[in-house]
């Protein structure tokens, strides 16, 4: 099968491609780099010819709700109506868990996603995950020697399980919105970002904060964690971390 994925140089992306090919399926990069603009629409027709699937996991970088609901609608628009005209005959969408408990500005623009896609012209699927194993060292980087982390409990699971299940999504029938996909453990992110930084280093203060607001109120009262029976990773946060030490301990 020829799959398009949506956002395929990035992180989750990468491991999807990389699932597919494993798998011997022939995954289709829909990026800047491949000659296609989600926002636009442009080189979405001639990427898309032929491709069975499409699994977008597409991201834009920000927490304001009208820049979030700008990219996400109108590269869903734009990917629904080149998978129609491509015969494209399922929509695959990543979402987050919680995005529908937590007034957050970027979140918005996920719902719309959502929406957009469960209301479209080609049958769809939508997983809610939660946050990736990797989250935690993304807020870390984006920190100084002071590292502010929102409060509240987390259930992370590995980025990896997440691309062969959206893989095995993708091969299957349009299903609608599926129960939450969440990590094995709720765990605390803020600790979870102090073990980042000590295995890390050098070490960093690393100090929780409550959003302001509703948003805040939701987060810190577990409103990210997922609601109801849904399916589980295996791999925990620290048999995750201590995997990610042991190779880049072992690289010269």
């Amino acid at each position: 099968m020829k799959i398009a994925v949506a956002g395929g140089t990035g992180l989750i992306g990468t491991m999807i491609v990389q699932a597919l090919s494993a798998g011997g399926d022939t995954p289709i990069v829909l990026a800047r780099s491949a000659g296609v603009d989600l926002t636009t629409g442009e080189g979405l027709d001639a990427r898309l010819a032929g491709a069975s699937a499409v699994i977008d996991v597409s991201n834009v970088t920000t927490l304001r709700a009208r820049k979030s609901a700008a990219f996400f609608a109108a590269a869903t628009r734009n990917l629904l109506s080149a998978g129609q005209r491509a015969g494209v005959g399922h929509h695959v969408v990543l979402s987050i868990v919680g995005i529908d408990r937590v007034p957050f500005g970027y979140y918005l623009g996920k719902r719309r996603q959502e929406e957009l896609a469960l209301s479209g012209p080609v049958p769809a699927t939508v997983l809610r995950a939660t946050q990736f194993h990797e989250f935690a060292g993304q807020l870390l980087a984006r920190g100084g020697p002071v590292v502010p982390v929102p409060a509240g409990p987390s259930q992370p699971i590995a980025a990896r399980e997440v691309a062969d299940l959206l893989v095995a999504i993708s091969r299957a029938e349009p299903a609608g919105l599926l129960p939450d996909l969440a990590g094995p453990r709720a765990e605390y992110l803020p600790d979870l970002v102090r073990r980042v930084a000590r295995a890390r280093g050098p070490r960093r203060l690393i100090t929780p904060v409550r959003l302001p607001g509703a948003a805040g109120r939701a987060m810190a009262a577990g409103g990210l964690l997922p609601a109801g029976d849904g399916p589980r990773g295996t791999q925990t946060f620290s048999e995750w971390l201590g995997g990610r030490r042991g190779q880049e301990e072992s690289e010269p």
